[in-house]
């Protein structure tokens, strides 16, 4: 309640026959779902956001709207604590006794101990005898802004994505002040929290990561190799800018100017099918 939004909506363009497919492919799921989307003509995507690009028709997503995630997190801790929900941050997980979770701060119990880690949550899990079968892939996420205006985009505009693997590819979004920017990337990290390449480093973690980013090579898992090589090319952000020019008519390449701030994406690996996890894997004794 009060907190800004950008009720812009989002188109997700077409580039060939093939990819329509997927596009109805991605409708069938919405409409399942319950999501409010349409599928719509290039003519009527043109009308909504003129700029774009598209191969005949487009998805659109009218109820789409971005939002502030620090203010979103900022709200959520004030409510909890009027509730008296004790936040405790800047605490290692060191291991637990039952339900007893001991941390660098002392040691925390809970009837219930629900873990979400992130980056860690494989871990902490394992400790507790859950999840197994899985471990966690870092992908590093970078947006490359555009500072020359806010109106040569007005909407989200994302390319239709490969249904096999859990990345979206290089789209539009228009932030909750109307900013432009494009991205993410998706980038294998060689240790968890590689947000630059001095960032917490950690030698057993970067041990672990590249025997499974190793095999995942090799075996050319979901086409890793392919994956690997162009996400590690959009550090470039002529190549990137080259990406999100395919979704619009115009855009200024010199408009862009720097990287927003990385984040890592917490991806999970089936360790036995050398697959990546596309959605939640929930397991627990409660």
């Amino acid at each position: 309640q009060g907190l800004p939004l950008n009720e812009c909506g989002k188109l997700v363009v077409a580039l060939d026959e093939k990819e329509l497919e997927t596009l109805h492919e991605l409708e069938r799921r919405g409409k399942q779902n319950g999501s409010n989307i349409q599928m719509i003509s290039e003519e009527e995507a043109r009308e909504i956001e003129p700029n774009v690009i598209t191969y005949r028709k487009a998805l659109y997503s009218p109820d789409t709207a971005t939002v502030d995630p620090s203010l979103i997190c900022q709200k959520i801790k004030e409510e909890l604590l009027t509730r008296n929900v004790d936040i405790a941050c800047s605490k290692q997980y060191l291991g637990h006794d039952g339900n007893v979770i001991k941390t660098s701060g002392g040691n925390i119990e809970g009837g219930t101990v629900i873990n979400a880690a992130g980056l860690y949550a494989d871990q902490i899990a394992h400790d507790f005898g859950f999840g197994l079968r899985y471990t966690i892939i870092p992908f590093k996420g970078l947006y490359l802004k555009y500072g020359k205006n806010k109106s040569d985009v007005r909407i989200n505009v994302y390319p239709v994505p490969n249904l096999m693997n859990p990345f979206l590819g290089v789209h539009f979004t228009t932030t909750v002040d109307g900013t432009i920017k494009i991205g993410p990337t998706a980038i294998p990290c060689f240790w968890r929290e590689q947000y630059d390449f001095s960032s917490r480093f950690h030698t057993a973690e970067m041990a672990e990561i590249l025997f499974w980013e190793a095999r995942l090579f090799f075996a050319d898992s979901f086409h890793f190799r392919k994956l690997a090589f162009e996400e590690i090319h959009k550090y470039s952000k002529t190549y990137l800018v080259s990406l999100a020019s395919k979704l619009v008519r115009n855009i200024d390449p010199k408009g862009f100017s720097e990287f927003t701030n990385p984040g890592i994406r917490a991806q999970l690996l089936d360790r036995k099918t050398l697959s990546l996890v596309q959605d939640f894997a929930v397991e627990g004794d409660s």
